[in-house]
């Protein structure tokens, strides 16, 4: 056992910086990723199709940053299943480490299909070659309760670049119908969407799996485990970069640079389960400095005998008073009644015969 668990600090202490400096490379990766992929946006599928043909190279380079930053993490992911196992032992289901290494493969390949899927559909909107499956009748239905909703004066304001605002607002009615067919016909987007969705599942099992345990094993403290929890079961509702909260945190614990220092298990290289609260209340109603409960006897003396309540501590300065003497018997055995300063004696009165 003792070997074992040097096995498991001498492995961490190894690979528990550069895992730490890998998840900060990540989380620069992705955070840059976005950052470029922010120039193209729109209000509709149209105009987001309009800019993407307009920034190939930012949708290019994003989804290929995006790729290699789920790669790289990979390695925490890993780190943190592997810490859990082995202070967990059988308890955990080691079968699961192949979820902890595809889960960010499967987002690599997402992101690097669904940019070539976005390129491919801009570029055939652009070309004119999409088609609309909106008709005439549908789309102007649609503009005249969209009309209605709004009020003629806003909806004039949105659509002012056409002929009237009912037939600019049907024309962008037609081409928005052609943007999402050109989306949706994209030669990889169903490949894209099914590996996307296949990453969040598997991100969403490591992190909830790998987060509990951790937790339990006392790696992670009971706020930052639940929080992992809680941020994996976001990665399945398209909230993925809020996922990036968590591994900030796990790198600065990696690099040593957390504040109030690693949790006790990390240098025990066991399980260290944090107390429950029953535990922890017991502890604070313990004495203090070793002292006797309230319900125990006083110290035992010599004999076996124990002492009984000690008197009372005088003041400093403060001298006991001398007992009083008890007064000595006379010659007929009765007591004297002290000085005569204490008052007559009482005379024994004489029986008559």
């Amino acid at each position: 056992m003792k070997r074992r668990k040097e096995d498991v600090l001498a492995w961490e202490a190894r690979w528990s910086l550069p895992t730490g400096l890998l998840t900060f490379v990540a989380v620069v990766i992705l955070v840059v990723a976005a950052v470029v992929i922010a120039d193209v946006n729109g209000s509709g599928e149209a105009e987001l199709l309009i800019s993407a043909h307009e920034n190939v190279s930012s949708v290019t380079i994003s989804s290929v940053l995006q790729a290699i930053g789920f790669l790289i993490l990979t390695a925490p992911l890993y780190f943190l299943f592997r810490a859990a196992l082995s202070r967990a032992g059988a308890r955990m289901k080691s079968q699961l480490v192949g979820v902890i290494v595809v889960a960010p493969l499967f987002f690599a390949i997402s992101g690097v299909l669904n940019g070539i899927a976005t390129n491919e559909a801009a570029d055939t909107f652009h070309k004119g070659e999409a088609k609309s499956t909106l008709s005439a009748k549908t789309g102007g239905e649609e503009c005249r309760a969209e009309e209605r909703d709004k009020g003629a004066k806003a909806f004039g304001e949105k659509y002012d670049s056409g002929a009237s605002p009912l037939k600019d607002c049907e024309a962008e009615e037609q081409e928005e119908s052609k943007a999402k067919n050109a989306l949706s016909e994209a030669s990889l987007r169903d490949a894209a969407t099914g590996f996307g969705l296949a990453g969040r599942i598997g991100l969403a099992v490591a992190l909830v799996y790998s987060c509990l345990w951790a937790m339990r094993v006392g790696l992670l403290s009971r706020f930052w485990g639940s929080l992992g929890m809680a941020l994996g079961v976001a990665a399945l509702l398209l909230l993925v970069q809020f996922c990036l909260i968590f591994f900030i945190y796990f790198g600065l614990l990696l690099i040593g640079k957390l504040p109030g220092g690693r949790p006790p298990a990390w240098a025990a290289g066991e399980a260290v389960p944090w107390p429950t609260p029953g535990e922890r209340m017991a502890k604070e109603l313990e004495p203090k400095g070793g002292g006797p409960y309230p319900d125990e006897g006083g110290d035992e003396v010599a004999g076996g005998a124990t002492a009984g309540p000690s008197s009372p501590e005088l003041p400093e300065g403060v001298e006991a008073p001398e007992p009083r003497e008890a007064p000595e018997p006379d010659g007929d055995g009765s007591s004297s009644g002290g000085s005569a300063g204490d008052g007559p004696r009482r005379r024994k009165r004489k029986r008559r015969g």
